[in-house]
């Protein structure tokens, strides 16, 4: 909770600050990055640098969390802080680089609202930062905790022991400890991270939803081959781990962390996946397939054409195992015959949705907009709304 003396004048600059803040953003980065080049090279995505997404990312999280604090001082935003700490964790943050985050971006705010900056104005700022701050060290601690390792320590060795071309885009490769160690437990919807090395000796880093584990030992990811377009990169990690990934060769991966997870409850579920989403969608129907579950299911799945679509065996094979299940599929371009009425987006309108309907949902932003919006139209509380972005989070959904 913010000190009164804070809370006044956090209130009557917030609109100054949340107003700048995209311009501080970049300011920030810069410093930090010419100061620390090693963080640029070896932990942030340099595709989401380059494409200004992670400044606006982070300048909307800032924002969100002093508004947050400013509307509900007795409570904290739970939810956004879950959903980066796991992220965090997912990369090895620790709490030593908070410091270094907050002496360059505090170094940026007053090099762009100069005067306006007092003394006092900082002070306040400060406070806010680290009550954010304090509160992601801690649940990041209790993420390394529960995954039974050091802070930080999240690398271990994998070994690829088979390669899938599921789509002209999309390759499963599946995962072996290269250690024998056991392979740490994950929960349906978390997902890893995987770093590799680059040709210019970069070690970038990239989140994969586990897609599939077929016994105690193996994991599964299937990564989709990303392409440059005129505003955005070509995906550097997707890209390589097409084209230099084969059998036997070994790669370091991360536990599993994500707090998109399916519960273990009995109401009814939607899941609904968009592109290359469908990965979280396959573990979560595998998982409930394989444990007999009861429940209602009911899966919307958005994608290109026949063509594109991963998993399109699997879903059928794992609906055909629920007792309550059904699956509604749309095609933007069709391959061949295809109902005119699951022809282009998605549209939920003509699905039944139970009341006390969960709703998961995976895939690009303006489809889980979409989706989400017409959920709440219907009646489905945000609480029961669950959803994955990967890469940063632009999209802060009420909580």
């Amino acid at each position: 909770m913010l000190s009164a003396k804070s809370a006044d004048i956090v209130r009557a600059t917030l609109p100054a600050v949340a107003g700048a803040i995209e311009d501080i953003t970049p300011v920030f980065y810069g410093k930090m990055f010419s100061a620390h080049p090693e963080l640029l090279r070896d932990l942030f995505n340099r595709g989401n640098q380059a494409s200004g997404e992670q400044a606006r990312a982070l300048a909307g999280s800032i924002a969100a969390f002093a508004r947050m604090l400013l509307e509900h001082p007795d409570r904290r935003p739970d939810v956004m802080l879950s959903r980066i700490a796991h992220k965090h964790a997912s990369v090895g943050i620790t709490a030593d680089q908070y410091p270094i985050v907050h002496r360059h971006l505090f170094a940026a705010i007053a090099e762009v609202l100069g005067d306006a900056i007092t003394p006092e104005v900082a002070a306040a700022w400060d406070e806010v930062y680290w009550l954010m701050a304090g509160a992601l060290i801690a649940a990041e601690a209790r993420l390394y905790a529960q995954a039974g390792v050091a802070d930080g320590d999240v690398w271990r060795p994998w070994k690829v022991v088979g390669r899938l071309e599921e789509t002209p885009e999309v390759t499963t490769f599946m995962l072996r400890p290269a250690d024998r160690a056991p392979s740490p437990p994950f929960r349906p919807g978390q997902y890893v991270s995987v770093r590799v090395p680059l040709p210019d000796g970069a070690n970038q880093i990239r989140q994969y939803s586990l897609s599939c584990a077929p016994n105690g030992t193996d994991r599964w990811i299937s990564v989709k081959r990303v392409a440059g377009t005129a505003t955005t990169p070509a995906g550097e990690v997707s890209n390589w781990l097409h084209d230099n990934v084969r059998e036997g060769d070994v790669l370091t991966v991360s536990v599993p962390f994500g707090d998109t997870v399916l519960d273990d409850g009995q109401s009814p579920v939607l899941l609904a996946s968009a592109g290359i989403g469908c990965t979280q969608t396959i573990s979560m129907l595998a998982h409930l397939a394989n444990t007999g579950s009861p429940r209602r299911v009911i899966v919307v799945h958005a994608d290109r054409s026949q063509d594109t679509h991963a998993f399109r065996t699997e879903l059928d094979l794992l609906v055909a195992k629920l007792p309550d299940a059904q699956a509604h599929v749309w095609y933007e371009r069709p391959a061949g015959e295809w109902p005119a009425e699951r022809t282009g987006l998605a549209d939920l309108s003509g699905i039944d949705l139970p009341q006390d309907v969960r709703a998961y949902l995976c895939g690009p932003l303006p489809f889980m907009r979409a989706v989400r919006s017409h959920l709440l139209d219907r009646g489905v509380p945000p609480s029961r709304i669950h959803y994955e972005v990967f890469g940063p989070d632009l999209w802060l959904a009420d909580a």
